[in-house]
């Protein structure tokens, strides 16, 4: 016989029947007397997926750090990156390896509520505070004045991708993700040379952070790490966990610090951005399949005949294929919006880039396995001959 043991059935059936020491095993009489026997049915099973739910919605629901100076809660925007640093040992830790002077200024990009930022005005002479998002700006200014620290704390409203910097010694930041990386471009190649700050250390997503720290001939290494390698060098300090931020994010943390080098090579840093862009489009093929596609070679003979710095190579054609008086109609407008290039033009000019591979020993290496060294002095062979790249 099959029973079905559920709490109702604990109801309905007779006292006389549970006393009867017969009738059902000891084990089964005391489960049913207890009513914690029971079968989850479909309704049962709905019920507490309605349970995680609310259990969830009640996890992403303002915490204590997601209020204002006022005590107020807010919401945070998942999309703009505002994912706010809670841990206070993992705080204090960032303090601690920022290795901040008492003398210094520091830059902090994206404030928040101000967790982090309290705690470098304790360690700094002054505090700039970059924040585009108006309620994070009160929060700050009154939490801050709470303090008595006020007199510290510049406080910058606007995007830190747009902002003029003004002189800082470290930059000390847990940064939005999305802008991990015009945010570290700007700091290494857009605020003059040679850069004006000692270190910049910064929370970014963790692998993004591995990118940052990969070699050449990792599978990671792609065009940012050959970029910043060339102006800085990066350590990995930490790693933090998701579980230490309110809204929890998807991923975890790396904490790393950027050292922009005092020794940075004498080249032109618009003509290595551009260069790099070309070579790592397709960083795993090899750079004589990279350089033998016709698009390519058409934007290098475009932007050298430009420049007015034809190349070299063909000095001899250019009195006849290019006149002075069109420039900008021919050469300044994209590729299949203008007049057909000379094909006999840009045969030679691929023959003769492929050449200088050969010759260089580069026909067969691919952008992912090269050096800084290496790719140094294949943008000086590229050069030497009035190919240009910017």
């Amino acid at each position: 016989m099959r029973l079905c043991l559920s709490g109702v059935a604990a109801e309905v059936m007779p006292r006389r029947m549970l006393q009867c020491p017969g009738f059902l095993p000891r084990s089964i009489i005391s489960a049913l007397q207890s009513r914690s026997l029971l079968f989850r049915t479909k309704a049962h099973r709905y019920k507490l997926r309605q349970q995680d739910d609310d259990d969830d919605e009640e996890r992403d629901k303002p915490k204590p750090a997601e209020r204002d100076a006022w005590g107020r809660p807010f919401h945070l925007h998942k999309a703009r990156g505002q994912h706010i640093l809670t841990n206070p040992r993992v705080l204090d830790s960032i303090v601690r390896r920022a290795s901040i002077r008492p003398s210094d200024t520091v830059l902090e990009i994206g404030p928040g509520s101000g967790n982090l930022t309290v705690r470098l005005l304790e360690a700094a002479r002054q505090v700039v505070a970059v924040e585009i998002d108006d309620r994070m700006v009160d929060a700050v200014h009154g939490r801050v004045s709470q303090l008595g620290l006020q007199d510290r704390l510049t406080v910058i409203k606007g995007d830190a991708l747009k902002t003029e910097f003004p002189r800082f010694d470290l930059c000390v930041a847990n940064i939005p993700y999305g802008i991990s990386s015009p945010l570290i471009a700007k700091l290494l190649f857009k605020l003059g040379r040679p850069c004006g700050f000692r270190s910049a250390t910064l929370l970014l997503q963790k692998e993004f952070a591995r990118r940052l720290l990969a070699s050449p001939g990792d599978s990671e290494f792609n065009r940012l790490a050959a970029n910043v390698r060339l102006a800085a060098t990066v350590e990995l300090l930490m790693d933090v966990s998701k579980k230490d931020f309110v809204p929890c994010p998807k991923v975890d943390s790396s904490l790393v610090r950027i050292r922009p080098r005092s020794d940075v090579p004498a080249v032109d840093l618009d003509e290595w951005l551009a260069f790099t862009r070309t070579c790592f489009s397709k960083k795993n093929k090899t750079l004589g399949a990279i350089f033998k596609q016709k698009r390519k070679i058409v934007e290098l003979f475009e932007r050298s005949q430009l420049e007015g710095k034809a190349c070299r190579l063909l000095e001899e054609e250019e009195e006849d294929g290019v006149n002075d008086s069109d420039d900008d109609d021919q050469l300044g407008t994209r590729v299949g919006e203008k007049e057909e290039t000379n094909a006999s033009e840009l045969s030679v000019l691929q023959e003769k880039i492929v050449g200088m591979l050969k010759a260089g020993g580069f026909e067969d290496k691919r952008p992912s396995k090269l050096s800084t060294e290496e790719l140094l002095h294949l943008l000086q062979l590229f050069n030497r001959e009035g190919v240009l790249f910017h």
